[in-house]
């Protein structure tokens, strides 16, 4: 095995997510990595690896500290968001996505409401989450 592309990994799990899918239906998820694009339409989720650890002796199996970003136009909504991400993570165990697995997920740092000081009417709820995946 070689080392998983977690980000892919994580993207592609979060996107087909059934309590995810639901939130932002009719339209496809708004999942982006590493940020969102300019002008994106919103809700949204941005997320990106920022550290983590790897075993010499399994090399295959890492685990990445990912920050996600629970982005809207409104703090309730992006609350909601991140309740709903929070749902599709939080206990997550040994989940198959394409050729990796996620072992598990749980959340490192609970969702702290944030506004843009850079771009008003954004708001975001942070948070950041331990994920096992080989």
């Amino acid at each position: 095995m070689s080392l998983p592309d977690t980000n892919a990994v994580v993207r592609a799990y979060l996107a087909a997510d059934e309590g995810i899918k639901a939130f932002f239906a009719p339209d496809a998820p708004r999942i982006y990595c590493p940020r969102l694009p300019e002008g994106v339409a919103l809700p949204a989720i941005g997320f990106f690896t920022r550290g983590g650890r790897s075993t010499p002796y399994i090399p295959d199996l890492v685990s990445p500290s990912v920050q996600f970003d629970c982005w809207a136009d409104s703090p309730i909504v992006a609350r909601q968001v991140y309740r709903t991400l929070y749902n599709a993570l939080q206990g997550l165990q040994n989940q198959v996505v394409g050729s990796n697995k996620i072992l598990s997920a749980r959340e490192e740092v609970q969702g702290q409401d944030l506004q843009d000081v850079d771009i008003p009417g954004y708001w975001r709820v942070l948070s950041f989450w331990e994920i096992i995946i080989r």
